[in-house]
């Protein structure tokens, strides 16, 4: 589970609160006579219009995918809205969304470009007989991105999202293509405190497969592996929990945020059953991780 996601979903979970209305002060008795003045200014949030928001953190989990190594790794993300086009951090980049929703929508639409940089198995391989087996090129991903947003589900600021992403490899495994959906659930705790919780997936094409799960000749030469031959399929499906704190006491305010994850991602058929994973590795991958996040 990529360090992206958490701080995506805990600085993108702000964004419902853009919405919270405010209490009014108590009115004073009949029997006195307010004097007058001005009302009060609204509050400042800097989620509605244009906003930025740029992190980073350390995340701790496991060194490939399908490794039981766990290393630590600090790794940045960004996110905000610009002119109208939403950017959403994804692991290794971002995704766009050019179709903005209208203030106070009940339900909402995404579509737009992503691309994605990923080094699997490129380094930081810490087991010797993975190693052996040979660095693979480090790939970068371009696709698409939709979705649909339904808002106030439980309660006036809570929402919830299903979208995929679908890229295929335009540098590195020559035809790769993943498809990865989605559902999360935001809801704020408090002003300052915000939770979401996230379901997804992955499926994966031959190609793909092929280049990430399969043990050819000359690896398992180098190696010592058995031959594996890997076909596409859904290769993964996790559950995340994501916390998010403002310092500043209120998430609409920006400024800095703390972010904090716990996830679980289970490998499937040829990811699960390949030799990298089912003798050297397992197919349980367990998360845990923090940042710190500042929007203006």
């Amino acid at each position: 589970m990529p360090i992206a996601l958490f701080l995506a979903g805990a600085m993108m979970a702000a964004t419902p609160l853009a919405a919270q209305a405010q209490t009014a002060p108590a009115s004073p008795p009949e029997s006195a006579t307010p004097p007058e003045s001005p009302p009060p200014a609204p509050e400042k949030n800097v989620l509605e219009g244009d906003f930025l928001t740029v992190g980073g953190g350390l995340i701790y989990g496991p060194s490939y995918e399908g490794s039981n190594d766990y290393i630590a790794q600090p790794i940045p993300a960004m996110l905000g809205r610009i002119g109208g086009v939403t950017i959403s951090p994804r692991s290794g980049g971002l995704a766009l969304d050019v179709i903005p929703d209208p203030k106070g929508a009940k339900v909402g639409f995404s579509f737009g470009p992503t691309a994605t940089y990923s080094a699997n198995r490129d380094r930081h391989i810490v087991d010797p007989v993975v190693r052996a087996a040979g660095r693979l090129d480090a790939d970068i991903a371009v696709g698409a991105s939709a979705g649909v947003s339904v808002y106030r589900v439980l309660d006036a600021y809570d929402s919830v999202s299903a979208s995929v992403d679908v890229k295929w490899d335009v540098r590195g495994p020559t035809g790769g293509m993943q498809i990865s959906p989605s559902l999360n659930y935001i809801t704020p705790l408090s002003k300052k405190l915000i939770a979401t919780i996230s379901i997804s997936a992955k499926h994966v094409n031959r190609d793909y497969a092929n280049y990430y799960y399969s043990v050819s000749g000359q690896q398992s030469l180098a190696s010592g592996l058995p031959l594996y031959q890997a076909r596409g399929g859904w290769a993964s499906v996790g559950g995340t929990l994501i916390m998010g704190y403002s310092l500043a006491g209120d998430l609409r305010k920006g400024g800095f945020s703390l972010v904090g994850i716990a996830g679980y991602t289970r490998l499937l058929n040829d990811a699960r059953d390949n030799p990298y994973t089912a003798i050297r590795g397992t197919p349980a991958q367990f998360v845990a991780g923090g940042g710190i996040a500042y929007t203006f």
